[in-house]
């Protein structure tokens, strides 16, 4: 999140940051404009997914796996509107893109559709275009 936090800063905009309460790990980061706190995970997803109007996933770890996996699940499942979600870093993203093709596709436990809710690209001003080809600002 301090990615993009800092990005809006050097680009003049603002941001909001969503920092969840650890004991020894996550400081809120100095480029948001807006920071909350959040005792649960539970509700810090809730409202990235409230708000949400694309998803950007760097590389991570457990938490960002949780965050992702709840956005397409609840996009597969038509509980919110289709978003686009974009996994940034081909090099980090295949093994796991390549697993859900080569393991879960091919047992049918998602379908091809599912398989397309996923984008993975590398070029930052190709993130962009891809998220202007469906959200209107």
């Amino acid at each position: 999140m301090e990615a993009a936090n800092k990005g809006s800063a050097e680009a003049g905009g603002q941001s909001v940051g969503m920092n969840i309460r650890l004991p020894l790990e996550q400081k809120p980061n100095p480029y948001a404009n807006i920071s909350i706190d959040y005792k649960y995970f539970f509700i810090r997803k809730v409202m990235f997914i409230k708000y949400a109007m694309a998803y950007v996933i760097m590389p991570g770890g457990f938490g960002t796996m949780d965050e992702l996996f709840e956005a397409i699940t609840l996009i597969q499942t038509k509980r919110i509107k289709c978003f686009p979600v974009i996994l940034m870093g081909s090099e980090y993203w295949k093994g796991l893109f390549d697993w859900l093709k080569k393991t879960m596709l091919r047992d049918n436990k998602i379908s091809p559709a599912d398989m397309e809710l996923l984008q993975i690209i590398d070029d930052p001003a190709e993130v962009v275009r891809h998220i202007q080809k469906y959200v209107i600002l």
